[in-house]
């Protein structure tokens, strides 16, 4: 399940209902998370058909981040390294602390949860990072900050949140420094044949049920993105068989004593949430459901 307070636009009365929508759910679903998971709120990344036991799936979500940084090109030269970091849909900022750590960069997050900013916050400071992480409440179709200022914008499934795909990568290139990485992970739907103009009525239906569970608008496909990054040097792969253990394992801990002691603390919510977790899986078996990473270079 993507834990991300991600954003929506503000600017129509159905955006804000689904921008409170997003908000309420993360405000009530991410204890749940941390308590049983920890604070990296994102898929891990594993090897093609390998046996995953429950201590593999922390270490899986640590190497989701570097896989990420190394499919984008970013390397551990400190000539190269990132300084200015934005983790746009940040949670309660376990990405942001990471790559503070890894490269001794600044990182700022923005959330539409200000419980997630809240307790990000409070991670930071209890991890000694407080000078060099920020977390804030922010919409990330409209971000407080200027243009060209982070040397890396990190999307970690946050982009399946957002309304308006265009307006989203726009504001992510916007805030981007010349010369800047941009790496988007995000869930998709499968690419469209040449003949098809829409998905399958039955496909159609599955990912409705799970937008109205996890407050998402509609959904685009990875090709959607390149078109709408193509004036950037960017690349694409479909990372689905990578993430594949993720789902079933975390269906196994919402039924372990713990984990329903906590959904029940969590709200309504994280209980409609939890209940649709096996159309996530259904999803991916079938192929409709894709997770993508996208990533594109701002030009000097």
């Amino acid at each position: 399940m993507t834990t991300h307070g991600e954003t929506a636009a503000t600017s129509t009365p159905d955006a804000r209902a689904l921008q409170e929508g997003i908000a309420e759910f993360y405000d009530q679903s991410s204890g749940l998370w941390e308590d049983i998971w920890g604070d990296h709120m994102h898929h891990g990344f594993y090897d093609p058909d390998s046996n995953v036991s429950g201590s593999d799936h922390p270490a899986a979500q640590i190497r989701m981040i570097e896989e990420s940084l190394r499919f984008a090109g970013i390397t551990d030269d400190p000539a190269k390294q990132p300084k200015t970091i934005v983790d746009v849909g940040c949670g309660v900022g376990g990405s942001s602390r990471y790559l503070a750590r890894k490269f001794g960069a600044e990182c700022q997050g923005i959330t539409l949860s200000p419980v997630q900013a809240g307790r990000a916050n409070v991670l930071a400071k209890d991890e000694g990072l407080a000078d060099k992480v920020s977390f804030q409440v922010a919409d990330a179709l409209k971000q407080p900050f200027p243009d060209g200022q982070f040397d890396l914008v990190w999307c970690m499934e946050s982009g399946e949140h957002m309304p308006d795909k265009a307006k989203f990568v726009n504001e992510l290139a916007r805030v981007a420094a010349p010369g800047g990485t941009i790496i988007i992970v995000t869930w998709c739907h499968r690419d469209l044949g040449p003949s098809e103009e829409d998905l399958e009525p039955w496909e159609k239906k599955l990912l409705n049920r799970i937008c109205n569970a996890y407050y998402l608008p509609e959904w685009c496909s990875t090709s959607d993105y390149v078109k709408l990054l193509q004036s950037l040097s960017l690349q694409a792969a479909d990372w689905s068989e990578r993430v594949a253990p993720f789902w079933p394992a975390v269906i196994r801990s919402a039924f372990t004593w713990k984990g329903f002691i906590s959904l029940l603390r969590s709200g309504l919510k994280a209980i409609k949430g939890a209940l649709v977790m096996p159309l996530m899986i259904q999803g991916y078996q079938k192929g409709v459901i894709k997770f993508a990473i996208i990533t594109c270079r701002k030009p000097e």
